[in-house]
């Protein structure tokens, strides 16, 4: 994967729309790569839906963004980063996910609440707010969701996970990272104690579509269930 090397172009060039739709399929991309299953790229109607854009309206987008260079779209295939694109969509990643450990860290803001202040932030701090803020904070490299934070140079150490969704029964997993993208979800996990670091044990399903859960705790174990379809949203690797 190119890091090291930043494009000649800054992200800040780039209209804010434009800066979302970089970001957003980095996001997807990253997602598809953890072992969802999916390809690695972004459908153009999963795009679409999940920065609430009209289809057509984001088809026109993502014709700039591959007329740009920073795409790449083959016709009814998915949509992916080109090297550029990737590079510029790592200073929007970089920026936002240091905005929101700053915003939990110092601020107090929730897990819940940090993704959508963040998104605000991000298009309007410098260079320097976010050299200064991540010196502050002694450089993490992960955000309050476990996503990995990219250094300045756009290098992002990367984890092998897989979803929740693909454990057996009996698997002990450490719970790596946490999706964002439903509030009232990650408030339930938060609140159930299925945070990155935790350790869970998958249990046999009451349902079909129901999954059991064991977290464990200074307490003690506490069992938690899950819908099946929301498994997809905790990535997770084999606990040691």
């Amino acid at each position: 994967m190119p890091s090291g090397k930043l494009p000649a172009m800054h992200v800040s060039e780039l209209p804010d729309r434009s800066q979302d739709y970089l970001k957003k399929i980095y996001d997807l991309q990253e997602w598809g790569r953890a072992g969802s299953g999916e390809s690695g790229g972004a459908s153009l109607s999963t795009l679409a839906s999940e920065l609430g854009q009209r289809r057509s309206t984001a088809s026109e987008a993502v014709k700039r963004l591959v007329a740009e260079g920073l795409v790449l779209h083959a016709p009814y295939g998915d949509i992916t980063l080109s090297d550029k694109g990737r590079l510029l969509a790592l200073q929007m990643v970089r920026r936002h996910r240091l905005l929101e450990t700053y915003l939990q860290r110092e601020l107090g803001y929730g897990r819940d609440e940090v993704h959508d202040e963040a998104e605000v932030l991000e298009h309007a701090v410098s260079d320097r707010f976010i050299a200064r803020i991540d010196a502050a904070m002694g450089h993490p490299d992960r955000d309050p969701h476990g996503d990995p934070i990219p250094d300045p140079e756009g290098r992002v150490a990367e984890s092998v996970t897989v979803p929740l969704a693909d454990a057996a029964v009996g698997d002990r997993l450490f719970v790596d990272r946490v999706s964002d993208r439903d509030g009232a979800l990650l408030r339930y996990l938060e609140d159930h104690g299925i945070i990155p670091g935790a350790v869970i044990e998958v249990g046999e399903r009451p349902y079909p579509d129901m999954a059991s859960l064991s977290v464990a705790g200074d307490a003690g174990p506490t069992e938690v269930q899950l819908s099946a379809a929301s498994l997809g949203a905790v990535l997770c690797r084999a606990a040691e």
